[in-house]
């Protein structure tokens, strides 16, 4: 293993090819935080947009318009507005006006959320405005008769909504959520704007100090083709497993 390192120090010593992560205890251990912080990011942004599309959907069949309405003013905002804009609005805008809190050793105050928090609201509410409008047009695809079968069996909205409407739109919706997924795998680099240190932002410190460019480009690249595609290969294979012939196809 360790002649293997070597290599790689000896292919910078020689040829000026410098993945200095391989040799460099400390930026290995640099880039694999920065790794681990997108990977979180990109979990908890992921989750929580999806609950946020399936709810808004949800809250979008709503009989009252003033339940509506609301849903509708958050995906004409959230569509129709740069995701950075947004991430600055939160972070720059938002985030001074909530109290202070204290948390450190030394006593200074510290603000109520920090960058990945804000980060997490801006991506998850983003992602969340195009899931909602995905879920409904799933919901959509539901045949009426399936609908008035479970009312006729006395289902509640909400149990129809849970047992019947979203089992069913999952299946037709997936393959406009995956893709959605994979946009906001690539939306999280935006995070190093407001200096969340995650792999873009790492990726920086490290060429930055080593002048190898290049080099962070091509690992920057291979990881996210390796990310997103263990995601779609995941998606595809929920796609399979939860597919009913003749419906949805």
């Amino acid at each position: 293993m360790n002649s293997f390192l070597d290599w790689f120090r000896w292919l910078n010593e020689s040829h000026g090819i410098n993945f200095v992560y391989f040799y460099d205890p400390f930026e290995r251990a640099r880039l694999l935080r920065g790794m681990e912080t997108t990977l979180e990011l990109s979990a908890v942004c992921i989750v929580l947009s999806i609950l946020i599309g399936a709810f808004g959907a949800w809250m979008q069949g709503a009989r009252l318009a003033i339940i509506r309405l609301p849903v509708q003013a958050y995906i004409q905002f959230f569509r129709n507005t740069p995701p950075l804009i947004q991430l600055y609005f939160f972070y720059f805008a938002i985030g001074p006006q909530l109290p202070l809190i204290i948390t450190s050793p030394n006593g200074f105050p510290q603000p109520l959320m920090g960058g990945f928090a804000w980060a997490v609201v801006s991506l998850a509410f983003c992602t969340g405005a195009f899931n909602v409008e995905i879920f409904r047009s799933g919901i959509e695809a539901v045949p009426r008769s399936m609908i008035e079968a479970a009312e006729s069996l006395g289902y509640t909205r909400l149990q129809i909504y849970r047992f019947v409407i979203m089992p069913l739109a999952l299946r037709v919706c997936l393959p406009a959520l995956n893709n959605n997924m994979v946009n906001l795998i690539k939306t999280t680099t935006q995070a190093y704007a407001i200096a969340v240190p995650e792999v873009l932002f790492v990726a920086n410190q490290i060429w930055s100090d080593h002048i190898n460019v290049g080099e962070m480009m091509i690992t920057l690249f291979a990881f996210f083709l390796l990310v997103i595609g263990v995601v779609v290969w995941v998606m595809h294979l929920v796609e399979r497993r939860l597919r009913i012939p003749g419906f949805g196809q």
